[in-house]
């Protein structure tokens, strides 16, 4: 991530993803660092497409043996829907990747 910033690309977050954020820290210094970190990245919000899409697309990596939990297909769908690069170690999302047009980020 820091390479992305230091070449000034685009770095966008989802309330899905700050929640899950906050909800695996404790502690009020914790939480205002956080959200502190966070408060620069532009947003981008599901809107009812992106979840109808979410649903098939956690379907169709479903009948591929991929099970991708609903949150992270919805995560998923926004990506593909706004041509984002997913950041994260989660390896379902590279799984998931073989059967849509997710991008995973990966250090080269």
């Amino acid at each position: 991530m820091r390479l992305a910033l230091e070449r000034g690309d685009s770095i966008v977050c989802t309330g899905l993803v700050l929640q899950e954020v906050l909800q695996g820290y404790s502690g009020a210094k914790a939480r205002e660092r956080l959200l502190e970190n966070f408060a620069s990245l532009p947003m981008i919000n599901p809107g009812r497409i992106d979840h109808i899409e979410a649903a098939e697309l956690r379907n169709h990596c479903r009948r591929h043996g991929v099970q991708l939990g609903t949150i992270d297909a919805l995560i998923a769908q926004l990506c593909i829907r706004h041509d984002l690069t997913l950041l994260s170690t989660d390896g379902d999302f590279k799984h998931a990747a073989k059967y849509c047009r997710l991008r995973n980020w990966s250090v080269s």
